[in-house]
């Protein structure tokens, strides 16, 4: 795990061009959020992709941040303490990356746990966390906290209803994958091999 060495060749590609999607204003936006949202007893982190990584590596400012999107009594992650030791560290990521989804963020938009243990993939980190941000916007239950411009709003359901009767109306119409009797004809079309004419 922590004991690979340097990249070469392709791999040293694949990992540049990862760590090209990484966003440092977004970076910033994420630091504001996550300090607003668990409030200021967090010390905010330098500049840079490094920085960031380490500052949330241990667990306990992510498992803080979930928690305060829950209502109190009901926070998903029961233990946060800081330790040094690597598989606590990623244990608490993982109680993260559980509650995220049960918050209800897709599986398919949360990293991996190593992705942020071991810097490999920086920008998905960044990725679940907007999504995170964009659904506690969304939701609207007065336990966001900071600024909701920072994230874009998740879309949300709008079912429509119809009665009976003007679901049988809809059965009247015929589509036109039905076919029609005022379509394209070959009226006026020329023989094969003739000049068009032009009048």
């Amino acid at each position: 795990m922590a004991n690979r060495g340097p990249a070469y060749g392709l791999s040293r590609e694949v990992q540049q061009r990862i760590d090209r999607q990484y966003d440092l204003d977004l970076e910033q936006i994420l630091t504001q959020w996550i300090l607003a949202q668990c409030g200021s007893n967090i010390q905010a982190p330098e500049p840079g992709r490094e920085k960031f990584q380490e500052w949330l590596k241990d667990g306990t400012v992510l498992c803080r941040l979930i928690n305060s999107l829950f209502p109190k009594g009901q926070e998903p992650v029961a233990k946060i303490q800081a330790s040094a030791m690597a598989f606590k560290q990623m244990e608490q990521i993982s109680q993260f990356l559980q509650a995220a989804e049960r918050y209800g963020i897709a599986p398919t938009d949360i990293f991996q746990t190593v992705d942020l243990w071991e810097g490999k993939n920086m920008a998905s980190v960044q990725k679940t966390l907007m999504n995170l941000g964009g659904l506690a916007v969304t939701r609207e239950d007065g336990l966001f906290v900071g600024d909701p411009n920072w994230f874009p709003k998740k879309s949300k359901e709008n079912r429509r209803g119809f009665s009976e009767d003007k679901l049988k109306e809809g059965q009247n119409v015929i589509g036109l994958q039905m076919g029609t009797n005022r379509g394209a004809s070959q009226a006026g079309m020329t023989g094969y091999g003739m000049p068009r004419q032009i009048l």
